[in-house]
């Protein structure tokens, strides 16, 4: 074992590039040249040599080295590496001070908005200024105990708003996980308290499935004494069943009425951000009903961009409002029937009126529903299908309109 003397009277041979003076257990002090002393400690993990610092001498003196020694030798046998325990120490010394739930959150919300579409990233953000913030930001996160969250969740509730409750939990989940990855917080304890909250029930677009009633409604819709640019809107929102934002933005360089295919740019489409970047439009085969409504709107708006532009600019859309009042004022209140509602009324009937394969109908609907080996489909996909049922789906409609007996189709 050395002494505090021979630790100061320890020199490197002239020739050497380093010379090693041995303590206990594995430690020893090595020499430089130039004169340097270093403290080392020598262990194996798994039949490899492994080697651990302990600062420089004087500055790290013998007694101390040896404390060390003896701490990391209790790690090893405790069944930890040192050298690793020390590295993730170091990552965890640059993780930035802030541990607050608010630091945290802010800085996990800005990893991710990027990533996000404009509307998720709106919501989130209210998630947290306004359910979460005011209750736990200025707490350690780390210190927050499960039943303080569900405390926040809890105010929630109270106001009826139970479908938010669970969105602010999902919020707050993604939070504490990101917590728990830059080492800020041991462990999520938003599952903890996942069973306490109140049960949410979403509620569907109201949408009419019975064919009689369906017809009656095509009839009225047909019969509707408003503007030309509304009322062929309307009349193609039950015939293409697209989403009414798809729909009410829809401009006239995306349809092909000769190739009778609507073209939806994957920006426009309900996606992720990368999927609005990078995937492929969404098609929607028009069958010639469709065309013929959209032939006898393009002489009105056709100088324009947009099909279906509003009363007060040329270059804006009708809003998300118009149709929804144009279905109340024919009597369908959004309890009846919602514009969003007919592509539930369609998914139904289609399947269980027509006959048409679910992929085929899911496909339409621009769902990324996951095949037997769990790989979403290509939206391109059973586009021929996908155009004999628009052309089966118009047809059938025109049948319920006209108070006709519906005739089976064959499946597609």
């Amino acid at each position: 074992m050395l002494t505090d003397a021979e630790c100061k009277k320890a020199v490197c041979p002239p020739g050497k590039k380093q010379a090693r003076f041995a303590d206990s257990g594995g430690m020893y002090l090595q020499v430089s040249p130039a004169g340097s002393k270093r403290w080392f400690l020598k262990y194996r993990i798994e039949g490899k040599e492994k080697q651990l610092a302990f600062g420089n001498y004087p500055d790290v003196t013998l007694a101390a080295a040896r404390k060390a020694r003896d701490a990391a030798k209790l790690q090893k046998a405790e069944g930890h590496d040192p050298v690793q325990l020390r590295k993730v120490e170091k990552l965890k010394a640059t993780t930035p001070a802030a541990n607050t739930f608010n630091a945290t959150a802010l800085e996990w919300y800005a990893l991710k908005l990027e990533s996000w579409s404009s509307h998720y990233a709106i919501r989130e953000k209210r998630n947290l200024e306004k359910d979460l913030f005011p209750f736990l930001g200025d707490r350690n996160i780390a210190a927050i105990e499960a039943i303080e969250l569900l405390a926040v969740i809890r105010r929630v509730e109270e106001r009826g708003a139970l479908d938010v409750a669970h969105r602010v939990l999902t919020t707050a989940g993604q939070v504490w996980r990101y917590a728990v990855a830059t080492a800020r917080a041991p462990r999520d304890v938003t599952p903890d308290i996942r069973g306490a909250l109140k049960p949410h029930h979403g509620k569907h677009f109201a949408a009419i499935t019975d064919p009689k009633k369906l017809g009656e409604l095509i009839r009225v819709i047909r019969g509707y004494q408003g503007g030309p640019i509304v009322r062929a809107a309307l009349q193609l929102a039950p015939i293409l069943f697209q989403r009414p934002g798809e729909l009410r933005m829809a401009a006239w360089a995306e349809f092909d009425l000769e190739g009778a295919l609507w073209t939806i740019p994957a920006a426009r489409m309900k996606r992720s951000v990368d999927g609005k970047k990078n995937g492929d439009p969404h098609l929607v085969p028009l069958p010639t009903q469709a065309v013929e409504i959209l032939r006898e709107l393009h002489p009105i708006t056709g100088h324009s961009a947009l099909c279906f532009y509003g009363e007060r600019s040329h270059d804006r859309a009708i809003s998300d409002n118009t149709l929804r009042a144009a279905l109340l004022t024919l009597g369908y209140g959004p309890d009846v029937q919602s514009v969003h509602g007919f592509r539930a009324t369609a998914r139904t009937l289609l399947a269980e009126e027509l006959g048409v394969d679910p992929l085929v109908i899911e496909a339409q609907l621009a769902h990324a529903v996951k095949d037997a080996n769990g790989r979403a489909y290509n939206r391109t996909q059973y586009l021929k299908h996908r155009t004999t049922m628009m052309q089966q789906w118009a047809d059938y409609l025109d049948k319920l309109a006209s108070g006709a007996d519906v005739i089976q189709f064959k499946a597609v």
